[in-house]
């Protein structure tokens, strides 16, 4: 490989290892999910992903289709995504003005960052998930999940320890600097 070469290939490295430092969001798809009891209750379903260490959640949107059974009413369908400890986060509640059992489509984003509801996951980078019921009104599921997606922004907060990316760089940079000083080294050599 001449070094020339080598060069267009370093140029081009960079962008190739610059999209590591993006997070990509995290979309839950929701369908047949149960809404059981009141959170806390070992019935509920819990969904734990792990979405890196100090991630910041700060975004949400979804599109969602409910099912509230009997006396239950769709309002009383709730999601809690929090940190693993369950001390930071935010309660969703899709259907908050149908105070009525049935079947009801949602959709809404917010930047959660601009309403102050932003958290970090922490050490252990673990965001979770507990699709729970306001009120208990029947014996086994009060309601359904029946289809839809909720998606999250996670914002993965600047890297103390250099990334594999980071590091290939920089060995081929030290690459491309040997072989340039081995060049200069042979060029002086022959006169």
């Amino acid at each position: 490989m001449s070094l020339r070469n080598l060069h267009k290939m370093l140029v081009a490295f960079p962008f190739f290892a610059c999209t590591s430092l993006f997070a990509a969001p995290l979309v839950v798809d929701v369908a047949g999910i149960q809404s059981y009891n009141r959170i806390g209750s070992p019935e509920n379903t819990v969904l734990l992903f792990d979405v890196g260490a100090n991630a910041t959640i700060d975004s949400l949107s979804y599109a969602v289709n409910l099912t509230a059974y009997g006396r239950s009413f769709l309002s009383e369908m709730r999601l809690a995504f929090t940190n693993s400890a369950q001390t930071m986060g935010v309660f969703l509640t899709p259907g908050i003005d149908d105070i009525a059992p049935g079947t009801g489509s949602y959709a809404q984003s917010a930047n959660l960052a601009d309403i102050n509801l932003d958290f970090a996951v922490g050490n252990d980078g673990i965001l979770r998930l507990e699709f729970f019921e306001g009120f208990n009104d029947i014996a086994g599921s009060d309601g359904q999940w029946n289809f839809g997606t909720i998606t999250f922004g996670v914002n993965a907060p600047a890297q103390s320890v250099p990334e594999p990316a980071g590091v290939l760089l920089l060995g081929a940079g030290l690459v491309l600097m040997g072989c340039a000083r081995r060049r200069r080294g042979a060029g002086t050599r022959a006169m």
